[in-house]
């Protein structure tokens, strides 16, 4: 089984589980110890590779205890500390990790509630855990982008120098990207007054900071769009994807039909439905963000009269996402792995990517990956 399987198993049984996991205790046996078996590659059941209960007495606490201390080659290299699933993890309430990490070999400290994984370790002062974890995983909702991170620390690849070395940078490129995606949002006048000081020369009165402000977030949007729309460009070119809408009948086909009605011609049979140019562009933005996911050309269109539908292979058995965009609020609806699907506002075709990893996560899921 692949990390991704691993991971996307444990995080079905987070979703299926998740109004019954009601103590730590549940939330180790059901969610920790399998991620520490299953994706860190440690046997749970022999303690020259995991120990539960790690106890270590420090000064005048005594007794008390990290719930798992993981042994790589003799030593403690990362403990591990437990809260319930749907805990609001906050180092308040990791006093313990803290101080353990202070006093043992151990280099990684974790926290986590099952469901979000946070890693520290010992960048800003030797010995001492950092209060910004370098790695932040949330298993229902996976970045991409971490996979490559979460597998240095496996059994199988764990070096303690690798991981710090990419921890570094990992920390604080998350940290932009936080803060980025923050005045992205809701640019604040600071953000704006250091943007316009690049071509404005006029003074920054309290107007000024208010107007520029505003213009900042419309020139977030557009930038966003334009990036899109860049890398859709490219994806197209590179792949010389031809765009096929095929135009569904009102009665939706079978699952698992692949064609929908055609006349002699070849040519689909309206039935008086109309695919509008903002169901296309959000068929693009789709395509362009799975572009070296999968070959474009399976990624299919089919209009009905109540949404415009996006498959993968042209089966009906394969929806990626379906977009609502005949009425006034825009809607995405996504799939997940049980084919059951949700909704979701949008005000703008660019805010589909927002959705990125969800649609590479289907996608992945019905290709086995």
């Amino acid at each position: 089984m692949s990390l991704l399987d691993s991971i996307t198993s444990i995080a079905d049984r987070i979703n299926l589980h998740r109004e019954t996991i009601e103590t730590e205790e549940g939330t180790k046996t059901a969610i920790v110890m399998p991620f520490i078996a299953q994706i860190l590659g440690y046997d749970v059941f022999n303690p020259a590779e995991v120990i539960p209960e790690f106890t270590s007495d420090i000064g005048t606490k005594r007794g008390e205890k990290v719930d798992y201390a993981i042994v790589k080659d003799g030593e403690v290299q990362m403990l591990i500390e437990v809260k319930q699933l749907n805990f609001d993890l906050n180092l308040n309430h990791a006093s313990q990790l803290i101080r353990y990490f202070h006093t043992s070999n151990a280099r990684i400290g974790v926290l986590t509630n099952g469901q979000q994984w946070h890693f520290y370790t010992d960048l800003e002062r030797p010995n001492r855990m950092d209060e910004r974890p370098f790695l932040k995983l949330d298993l229902c909702n996976l970045d991409s982008y971490a996979l490559p991170e979460l597998k240095r620390l496996t059994k199988e690849a764990f070096d303690i120098d690798s991981v710090i070395t990419s921890a570094e940078e990992l920390k604080y490129t998350q940290g932009l990207k936080e803060s980025l995606r923050e005045q992205f949002s809701n640019p604040s006048p600071d953000f704006a007054k250091v943007l316009a000081n690049r071509f404005y020369d006029g003074n920054f009165t309290q107007r000024t900071k208010e107007q520029f402000t505003a213009l900042t977030k419309k020139a977030c949007d557009q930038f966003i769009e334009d990036r899109v729309n860049t890398r859709l460009a490219t994806a197209l070119k590179t792949t010389s994807a031809t765009v096929t809408v095929s135009v569904e009948p009102t009665e939706e086909p079978n699952i698992g039909e692949k064609n929908p009605q055609q006349n002699n011609q070849g040519e689909t049979e309206k039935n008086g439905i109309e695919t509008t140019i903002e169901e296309l562009e959000g068929f693009h933005v789709v395509q362009a963000m799975l572009f070296g996911i999968v070959d474009l050309n399976r990624v299919v269109s089919r209009d009905t009269k109540t949404y415009f539908g996006i498959l993968l292979d042209d089966n009906n058995r394969k929806p990626i996402c379906r977009l609502h965009f005949n009425r006034r609020q825009k809607m995405i609806e996504i799939f997940d792995e049980q084919k059951d699907s949700q909704k979701h506002p949008i005000s703008s075709i660019p805010q589909i990517a927002e959705f990125k990893e969800q649609l590479i996560s289907i996608v992945n899921k019905y290709d086995g990956n």
